[in-house]
């Protein structure tokens, strides 16, 4: 069988890691699979092409065939890249004919900006999320996630999750005991437990402007109070209808969602320090210990308790 052709698209001022770790990724699994890959960097102008850094990569023109995968870089370049038609017919013509089209980072608005991705389900940066909704409001956002599979569109989170997707990608192609293999080359998770669990930052800064940052200080400071719309909302001195939609319009998600992630970030330190689990839920809110369990399920993948062995087996 012929190699499966692999183009990762770059531009100026992209973001080195987004195409260095699926460069990488697909070049170890190439390694347990011989043949099975052939990588190339392309890009609208070719030769060097410098990253956000400073490093430069060297691309190939853009290709006339499609590649069975195309995978999108993000960064910031991103911006004026998304206002080049060239580059947007290109890209469009390219995923019709590949086999799947996937993006890191930013990379999305690459693939939203030439309608690739209106009516399915994709994922950014979390820091990008509200900008990228305002921008494409036809994308079925799903911001907590590390990456997203909508056939035949595959889209990660921010820059080092381009890596658990070519993973996934690896699997797709290759079997699971390859995508594991590579994975332990990389030295990094086969797969990275729960969603973008740094999305909790925008919940701390208050939103993209900071405009609830002094709410959410509060919000950690009173963490045993029930925290109802209605108590946030009064706490914002707002009515609860404009608080709820203001709030989830600036941080990305629901009032409730907000208190659940601060709860859990507050949880998780106290679990990982061997803090007894049922007094770690009274202590943030949670209750009873069944419900932070579900809790840390949706936000990590697994239960407080593996992530307390966890933080054992990677002490001293």
């Amino acid at each position: 069988m012929s190699p499966r052709q692999i183009a990762v698209l770059i531009f100026p001022d992209f973001q080195l890691l987004d195409a260095a770790g699926p460069l990488s990724a697909f070049e170890i699994a190439g390694r347990h699979s011989p043949g099975a890959y052939e990588i190339s960097v392309v890009a609208a102008e070719s030769g060097l092409v410098r990253s956000s850094c400073g490093a430069a990569m060297h691309a190939h023109p853009l290709p006339d065939a499609a590649p069975d995968t195309l995978v999108v870089a993000g960064g910031d370049g991103t911006r004026p890249a998304i206002l080049e038609p060239a580059l947007l017919d290109w890209t469009r013509r390219t995923a019709r004919g590949a086999r799947r089209t996937a993006s890191v980072c930013s990379g999305a608005y690459i693939l939203a900006a030439a309608g690739l991705l209106d009516g399915r389900r994709a994922t950014t940066h979390w820091s990008r999320t509200i900008d990228f909704q305002r921008r494409f409001p036809k994308v079925r956002l799903e911001p907590d996630r590390i990456f997203v599979r909508d056939d035949p569109v595959w889209t990660s989170a921010g820059i080092t999750a381009g890596i658990d997707l070519s993973l996934a990608l690896v699997a797709d192609d290759l079997g699971e005991a390859i995508a594991r293999a590579t994975a332990q080359q990389l030295v990094v998770p086969r797969r990275r437990p729960g969603g973008q669990s740094q999305f909790s930052a925008l919940v701390e800064m208050g939103g993209q402007s900071g405009r609830f940052g002094a709410l959410s200080h509060w919000i950690r400071e009173n963490l045993t109070e029930p925290l109802s719309v209605e108590q946030l909302a009064g706490q914002a001195g707002m009515s609860p209808r404009n608080f709820a939609r203001a709030f989830a319009r600036e941080v990305g998600m629901t009032p409730a969602k907000a208190v659940e992630h601060l709860r859990v970030e507050a949880a998780r330190e106290q679990v990982e320090a061997g803090e007894p689990v049922d007094r770690v839920a009274m202590r943030v809110g949670f209750g009873e210990a069944e419900r932070m369990r579900r809790a840390f399920v949706r936000a990590f993948g697994q239960p407080p308790q593996a992530l307390r062995r966890a933080a054992r087996a990677g002490s001293p």
